[in-house]
């Protein structure tokens, strides 16, 4: 497999280092927002080499679930972090409300490194999501004994990445100016995928954490918006008039307040009732302006007659006074 892509090597080779250095400037960069352009311009061009490489790798069929480790050619082993090197610069994507699909997207890639590590043998590790596998160590335990070995996990990864870090920086340059001999450089990249190993395995976890509280604030949002299409009801506005307790009250204050209806408690709770405004209604909603209109009319029908009722008795009454008080009765200041 490394003959048959000697031709295009040199220029594989090229986009590979060219991804891999902008992303170490985009980690080591000073910019104060990773959302600069002058980082996000790095971020592109190195997704574009990156996805280049990575399109040129599929098209060579370096890699094959039917070969061992030690088929892959030790130049050829590099090439095994592209994946990991395309979900890294994808983190750190910057768009706005494209954040959930750049962690889906980074998520992709990272797993499909980790897949590729787990089908060469390339460490003893749980991929995300996956039950622990034979070779992986008994299942973690529930509780405050998991919390601890997941911490005793995070601590021991720790020295990993910096044991590997200080081998890596010793073996980099020696290298890269091409005085290393086969066995040399082949170690060199499998301390590599071991790093980027466990760079995936963090950045997973944290991506699934990440991915949770962007799901759950665009429930809240979808469930707090009004659905699609629809629009609130909007009622009649209710005319002005007096609430008493019941019907003798109403009369009441019907007599000095002409102008303004009255209505008791029980008329009003039924009005509001055939309007759909109550709880236990089985009458569907509708409009509310003939049913004020209809009260109101009765309310004032009534008034009026309990008027005529009063304006008759007075006078009756006004009736029987003058038959027995005479004219001029109680009028003494003209008496001689």
């Amino acid at each position: 497999m490394a003959e048959a892509a000697g031709a295009e090597v040199p220029r594989l080779a090229e986009l590979l280092a060219t991804g891999w250095r902008l992303w170490e400037e985009v980690e080591a960069g000073t910019e104060p927002s990773s959302s600069a352009p002058a980082v996000q311009d790095k971020v592109r061009r190195g997704l574009e080499a990156l996805q280049q490489a990575a399109a040129m790798v599929a098209q060579l069929e370096l890699f094959s679930e039917n070969e061992e480790l030690e088929e892959i050619a030790s130049a050829d082993l590099r090439y095994l972090l592209l994946p990991a090197l395309l979900g890294a610069l994808t983190l750190r994507q910057a768009g706005h409300g494209q954040r959930l699909e750049h962690l889906e997207s980074a998520r992709r890639h990272l797993a499909r490194f980790l897949r590729l590590c787990k089908a060469y043998g390339l460490g003893a590790f749980a991929l995300p999501g996956d039950a622990p596998g034979p070779d992986d160590g008994p299942a973690p335990p529930a509780g405050l004994v998991a919390m601890a070995s997941a911490r005793q996990a995070k601590i021991e990864r720790y020295k990993q990445k910096k044991e590997l870090e200080n081998r890596l920086a010793s073996m980099k340059t020696f290298v890269e100016s091409g005085q290393a001999d086969d066995d040399q450089m082949r170690e060199f990249y499998l301390l590599q995928i071991q790093k980027w190993i466990n760079i995936s395995l963090e950045e997973i976890e944290s991506i699934d954490q990440e991915m949770v509280i962007l799901k759950s604030r665009g429930t809240v949002k979808q469930s707090s918006a009004p659905p699609h299409g629809t629009s609130r009801q909007v009622r009649a506005p209710l005319k002005p008039f007096i609430l008493t307790r019941d019907a003798a009250q109403a009369k009441v204050f019907g007599a000095g307040y002409p102008g303004v209806p009255t209505m008791t408690v029980d008329d009003w709770y039924e009005q509001r009732r055939r309007q759909g405004v109550m709880p236990g209604q089985s009458v569907p909603q509708r409009a509310s302006d003939v049913n004020d209109e209809e009260l109101q009319k009765k309310q004032q029908e009534k008034k009026e007659e309990e008027d005529d009722e009063e304006a008759l008795q007075k006078a009756r009454n006004w009736d029987d006074w003058k038959d027995t008080h005479p004219k001029g009765y109680g009028n003494r200041q003209n008496m001689g």
